[in-house]
């Protein structure tokens, strides 16, 4: 029982400690976003909404995004396999924010709806995102494909 609530603590702690990094990352967002057109790059003009974020509170239960195998399996049997083999695009809503690992991907914002395309021969944990003039590789387990 003791361990147990000492697990509980430290989950407790790790929430706290991950609610106020991304409280931090929110307002790096804002301040990016209010500087003059002229000293901001394409990554920054996609921040410049940010002052419409919220901040969700975590619960202690909660689960966070997976990348899991199971997950991606899960996510791919969801629709994507269609895309997949009808090489058209889809509309598909982002699920959480994505910082784009370099560039080949596109970065992403939750609840921004993008069009989303299968690429022959892409890892299937990956489509095509395009959002206006930007395009990059997206991860699938962030997104939710619409109708």
């Amino acid at each position: 029982a003791h361990h147990l609530h000492c697990l509980n603590d430290f989950v407790e702690a790790q929430t706290t400690y991950y609610a106020q990094c991304y409280q931090y990352m929110v307002d790096l967002q804002k301040q990016l976003g209010s500087f003059p057109s002229s000293f901001s790059n394409n990554n920054q003009s996609s921040l410049s909404g940010g002052a419409c974020i919220s901040v969700p509170t975590i619960p202690v239960s909660a689960s966070l995004p997976s990348v899991s195998a199971g997950h991606t399996s899960s996510a791919a049997s969801g629709g994507f396999s269609e895309l997949r083999s009808s090489n058209s695009s889809r509309k598909a809503r982002v699920l959480y924010d994505y910082d784009a690992a370099n560039s080949s991907e596109l970065s992403l914002l939750a609840d921004e709806v993008i069009t989303v395309s299968s690429v022959p021969g892409m890892d299937l944990d990956w489509l095509m995102g395009e959002r206006g003039s930007q395009k990059g590789k997206v991860p699938t387990t962030y997104l939710e494909l619409l109708n």
